[in-house]
């Protein structure tokens, strides 16, 4: 049981500490990052509980109401193919990028393409 007195302040700190190092500078509130580091150092138990209930931003959850940030510039529906300009735009490209893909192969393998007249030599 004593133990567990000095285990889990310990965790907390640990915790509170590695979450203030990952956290990006835009993301604190009230104080610079590395004044939040010494607080959650050297206020052992007060610290980490302060850092955690004031210190940084919070964002919704996947599961909250309101889109994330990552999703405000994003499209909110899938788009069929047939309906995508991009990908229509880029069978078209590969369609003319074919015929001399086949033209290639055709003079790889000694001349004998479908546009080839002679008859093959048996």
């Amino acid at each position: 049981m004593r133990a567990l007195m000095f285990i889990v302040p310990l965790a907390l700190t640990i915790y509170a500490f590695i979450d203030c190092l990952n956290t990006t500078e835009e993301d604190t509130k009230h104080l610079p990052k590395i004044a939040w580091v010494f607080i959650i150092l050297l206020f052992w138990i007060v610290g980490p509980v302060v850092w955690l209930a004031a210190g940084k931003t919070r964002h919704n959850r996947a599961g909250a109401a309101g889109p994330g940030s990552w999703q405000r510039n994003r499209r909110q529906q899938w788009v069929a193919p047939d309906d995508n300009p991009d990908f229509l735009k880029s069978l078209k490209d590969d369609k003319d990028a074919e015929p001399d893909a086949e033209e290639e192969r055709g003079r790889r393998d000694g001349g004998t393409g479908p546009d080839d007249k002679t008859p093959p030599a048996s």
